[in-house]
């Protein structure tokens, strides 16, 4: 189900926003007591697709930014939700606020979360999905606020956490300071068990003493974040036992079922952009073409025909790239009548190429499949469409990968990922080798694919907002730039590792001390037990002989 994209964000009107204010009371929320609002259907819609966008650009910047929070990855998520409307996200990354604007934001993120989570409790794996990107968001939140906004957070919630006092504080100083950089005074600190953040302690982001833990209101979003993911968690679960209930209104079900696989991305339905001419197909395969695509490409050139659902994921995507409806015909006649007789042709498969373009049936000018589309396909064995990443075996991927041309390397990388099941991953390991170049987006479109292979070419000018900007610089600037990352990765893995060593060598060190004094306990313990044993065998008669 693909949904076109809203250009402006109307404001969310409901008959009762004071419950909403009531469990939302702060930017940074818990989802904690489902809304027992009336929300139009219009408006459920909306509201769903938005977050769905929100949680997608979460999941792209992680590709790209793999460090969580960092200035790289803030600036990427902020810079795209700017660019597809959703400021009032962007107004909740940016503080505690009670101004209207930010009671109208908090509504519409409140209602938004538990909308999608019908969509995502169906199974373990889109919980997992939905859990991981809603606590990147939190966390994003979370970070934004000062100390006072967290201790007020804190006491909205009453979680029960003080920060500690200026005497206790004084008392481990030196320790504290060493933590953050700047004026500890300015700082609040908690102190909690141990055992609660652990995740700080190994990235030695607190102080121990006495087994508890010294936390920075900077960090306290590792005990906050524990709590948030066992709300959702049991939410997504109270909602599948809900769901059965839920999917009696056809009308909202039509909206959720396919909501985790639906495309919000850039329209591919018409390209008034290009005008591809059928005579450059064979040679626009072989670089510009996803591997989904060039499979149905190879095998309609093969075998001169393709089964119904591979003349629809090709057909479309031809339509996409901007091949017209009269070449679009002339092509599939030429190949299907290599094996039949055009009447035959004009009277079976002609019309479902119309029916493609809006020229047949309903007349809805369909749109091309995305990935996710593509990779939800279950295909008959005999057919060749879907996605080659999740339908070919191992064996299978790496004789066409080799075939293709791509090195050793990049071969056994696109493996790697397909076997693990990041089928987008390896399509975009695909294209950065065949096209040399490292590619700043993630691949969620076939057409989004090659719309990014035509720009690197140099046959076709890059749009701001539908592609990445560095992707029109030349071969070689992206080449260095390359380089310069991969270098400041090994740097950075270099470091870590290093860092991951000498922890590791300092608790070895710490269990040999521990071994070494219970072995001299135990020496000493012996030692006693064989005094004991001495004296207890002494024949006392001989001192009073």
């Amino acid at each position: 189900m693909d949904f076109p994209k809203r250009s402006k964000i109307k404001p969310l009107k409901t008959p009762d926003e004071e419950s909403i204010d009531r469990f939302a009371p702060h930017n940074c929320m818990f989802y904690i007591v489902p809304p027992q609002n009336d929300v139009s259907l219009k408006d459920f819609e909306e509201l769903a697709i938005e977050r769905l966008k929100l949680l997608r650009i979460l999941e792209q910047a992680g590709l790209k930014y793999p460090k969580i929070l960092s200035d790289e990855w803030k600036d990427h998520v902020i810079n795209e939700l700017n660019l597809e409307g959703l400021k009032y996200f962007v107004r909740l990354i940016k503080g505690n606020g009670n101004t209207d604007q930010d009671k109208q934001s908090r509504r519409r993120d409140y209602l938004s979360h538990f909308i999608l989570r019908f969509a995502y409790c169906r199974s373990e794996e889109l919980r997992r999905w939905f859990v991981a990107r809603e606590m990147e968001l939190f966390r994003f939140k979370f970070s934004a606020l000062s100390s006072s906004e967290i201790k007020e957070f804190i006491e909205i919630y009453e979680m029960g956490y003080r920060p500690i006092t200026d005497e206790q504080k004084n008392e481990i100083r030196q320790e504290l300071q060493n933590m953050v950089t700047g004026n500890i005074d300015t700082v609040d600190f908690y102190k909690v068990n141990f055992l609660s953040v652990l995740d700080l302690v190994r990235q030695r982001k607190c102080f121990l003493k006495g087994g508890y833990a010294y936390v920075s209101s900077m960090d306290f979003s590792s005990i906050i974040g524990g709590h948030h993911q066992k709300f959702i968690e049991k939410g997504l679960m109270s909602h599948l036992k809900l769901l059965p209930e839920f999917e009696n209104d056809d009308r909202i079900v039509g909206i959720i079922k396919g909501l985790h696989t639906s495309y919000v991305g850039k329209d591919y339905t018409i390209n008034k952009d290009a005008d591809i001419p059928i005579e450059s197909l064979n040679q626009l395969s072989l670089k510009s073409y996803p591997l989904c695509m060039r499979m149905c490409h190879d095998s309609l050139r093969t075998t001169h025909h393709l089964k119904h659902g591979g003349r629809i994921q090709y057909g479309l995507f031809l339509k996409g790239i901007g091949v017209t409806l009269e070449d679009s015909l002339r092509f599939w006649r030429e190949e299907f009548t290599k094996n039949m007789e055009p009447d035959k042709f004009d009277k079976s498969y002609a019309y479902g190429i119309r029916y493609n373009y809006g020229k047949e049936g309903s007349r809805t000018n369909w749109s091309p499949y995305s990935c996710m589309k593509v990779i939800n396909t279950a295909p008959n064995p005999q057919d060749t469409h879907g996605c080659p990443f999740k339908l070919w075996d191992t064996i299978e991927l790496r004789s066409k990968l080799t075939t293709y041309g791509l090195n050793a390397m990049a071969v056994q990388d696109v493996v790697s990922y397909a076997s693990k099941g990041h089928f987008q991953l390896a399509c975009g390991r695909y294209f950065e080798a065949v096209h040399e170049t490292k590619l700043d987006e993630g691949i969620s479109h076939p057409n989004a694919y090659f719309e990014y292979s035509q720009i690197i070419m140099g046959n076709r000018q890059a749009k701001e907002k539908s592609t990445p900007t560095s992707q029109q610089s030349s071969f070689n600037n992206r080449k260095q730039v390359q380089m310069n990352k991969q270098q400041e990765f090994k740097r950075k893995m270099d470091a870590r590792i290093k860092e991951e060593q000498d922890f590791d060598e300092e608790l070895w060190k710490l269990s040999q001390h521990e071994e070494e004094l219970l072995s001299q306990w135990k020496a000493r313990q012996e030692a006693t037990q064989n005094e004991i044993s001495q004296i207890a065998t002494m024949d006392w008669n001989d001192e009073n002989e």
